[in-house]
């Protein structure tokens, strides 16, 4: 049994792993909230919308197994295939988890519940569906209550969106700085004056910005107490004029250098279609529960993964156009692939308190399967990565694999050296095939272009 390092900021219940699954022990301050989810089936409806995770409430038997006492109040959670954070959610996926926020709340409140908060890590993907994980947010509405979530949903949701719409700047690395998300103040002071004669611009970041700095002045602390009633129907109201805005919301068009590359590359049609075929044979020979498809672009290759409908995708790409083409394409009821982004040589580290409450990537890579196809060049040439410590990585990831070298006269990497020129005398398919060899066995070899590329076919 092991609690969750991340979990410790809820005092009403605690997260903890056993055999595989995920629990949640509830607290005495969170057993009311409970009970009053099990009041007119609000605990099943809720799941049955699809807004919560599915849950369960443990038996008294089961409660005994794990070795607590019947006093104790537990519930078994759906285990989410992969764990992400919102730095490494593409717009339109930050989007569907603000939408989905939005949307629960506003059925909540007609439940007469609501949210105590508006944490964007309270929303995790199971695929390309969004879904709420922490049901110990949801309390009875008291008539007449704020939103007490104002300023952190803005801060989590909508500031990042209106920063990559208004401004073109991508919101990952600026998330990733401030677990908090982006401070409306900041923003506030970004954004021009035509930007905030959009109403809503005006009410949930000057207004509110200026409403916080008067407070922060005056050294206040802000009243939650209900003085003067917020009616329902305009808490309703609020919600859904802002959940129709950020529906209009899109992504200002900037261009990157690999947005075109699935229908704009080196390969000929042939070469495509053995390429294709080794991936087939890889899928259809191992029983693979998770793959991670590294610079997998908008999915072409994670899509054939799929298609025995078992295995769970993650696919990663440096490129924020190519994710979220791939999150789009596939749609929000696809379950079984995730794409996110991600750069391999800055990627996720552990951070928060005492360096624990977020998880690294590398805490959190736990795959049967790799496909790094088109991408072992980017960290070695690209990036000045060793080719020892890029082939070690890669290996590292899954136990086996498809890894695609692609040799220095190939047309891709020529432009690459053709700016810093051949600096990497190590870079050789007989030194990738040596260090490969000393972490796996090389179970096949296939060239798949004119040019020399291959693909490795490994296993650990």
């Amino acid at each position: 049994m092991k609690f969750d390092e991340g979990s410790f900021r809820d005092p009403a219940g605690n997260i903890f792993y056993h055999s595989n699954k995920v629990f949640r022990l509830i607290n005495e301050t969170g057993k009311d909230r409970i009970k009053f989810l099990l009041k007119n089936d609000l605990f099943k409806k809720i799941q049955e919308e699809g807004f919560l995770i599915k849950s369960e409430i443990l038996k008294e038997v089961s409660i005994n197994e794990l070795g607590f006492s019947k006093n104790d109040l537990i519930i078994n959670h759906e285990k989410i295939p992969y764990l992400t954070y919102p730095y490494e959610w593409s717009f339109s996926q930050l989007k569907a988890a603000a939408l989905h926020h939005l949307k629960f709340h506003i059925y909540l409140l007609n439940q007469n519940a609501t949210l105590i908060d508006s944490s964007a890590y309270n929303i995790q993907f199971i695929g390309n569906k969004a879904v709420f994980i922490d049901l110990l947010s949801i309390k009875e509405y008291e008539d007449g209550e704020y939103w007490r979530g104002h300023k952190q949903f803005c801060e989590n949701f909508l500031n990042p969106l209106l920063l990559s719409s208004l401004k073109g700047v991508q919101f990952n690395n600026w998330f990733k700085g401030n677990l908090e998300g982006i401070n409306t103040n900041d923003l506030n002071n970004i954004l021009n004056i035509f930007d905030k004669l959009s109403y809503n611009i005006f009410v949930h970041v000057y207004l509110l910005n200026k409403f916080e700095n008067k407070y922060k002045n005056q050294d206040k602390k802000i009243d939650f107490t209900i003085k003067r009633k917020f009616p329902k129907k305009n808490f309703i109201s609020l919600l859904n004029q802002l959940k129709k805005f950020i529906e209009k919301l899109k992504p200002k068009k900037i261009t990157t250098v690999w947005e075109n590359y699935s229908v704009a590359n080196t390969y000929k049609q042939s070469e495509e279609r053995e390429k294709v075929d080794v991936v087939k044979k890889f899928i259809d020979n191992n029983i693979l529960p998770k793959i991670i498809d590294l610079g997998c672009n908008d999915g072409f290759y994670s899509k054939i993964a799929m298609r025995n409908n078992i295995n769970y995708v993650v696919g990663f790409d440096y490129d924020p156009i190519s994710i979220d083409r791939a999150f789009n394409t596939f749609g929000n009821t696809q379950t079984n692939f995730l794409p996110l982004i991600f750069d391999a040589t800055n990627p996720s580290a552990n951070i928060g308190w005492n360096e624990k409450e977020r998880k690294s990537f590398n805490r959190r890579a736990n795959f049967d399967g790799l496909l790094a196809l088109a991408f072992e060049h980017h960290l070695a040439i690209a990036k000045n990565i060793p080719l020892l410590d890029t082939v070690n990585w890669l290996v590292s990831l899954a136990p086996k694999g498809l890894i695609e070298f692609v040799p220095k006269n190939d047309e891709t990497i020529q432009k690459m050296l053709k700016f810093k020129g051949d600096i990497f005398p190590d870079y050789t398919e007989e030194n990738f095939k040596r260090f490969l060899e000393k972490n796996a066995k090389i179970v096949s070899v296939k060239e798949i272009t004119s040019s020399g590329r291959k693909i490795y076919q490994y296993e650990r």
